[in-house]
């Protein structure tokens, strides 16, 4: 299955408030390390290392400066 670009959360601004909350009060380092834990914790989940290599290509891709920038 390829990765899912499109929009694909029922409610994101519930998904973002989650995500929001579950920063809060953290130290850096702490948001930090809570994001590695959450991306270790869904690349198992989707188990599918193309499809979990095109998503760290994109999101390599989404941080670094684009020719105009």
């Amino acid at each position: 299955m390829p990765l899912i670009i499109e929009p694909n959360l029922p409610a994101p601004d519930a998904f973002y408030e989650a995500l929001i909350d579950t920063h809060r009060d953290l130290s850096d380092a702490q948001s930090a390390e809570l994001n590695a834990a959450l991306i270790l914790l869904l690349a198992n989940h989707i188990g599918d290392m193309d499809v979990i290599n095109d998503a760290l290509a994109r999101a390599r891709l989404s941080v670094l400066p684009g020719p105009a920038d």
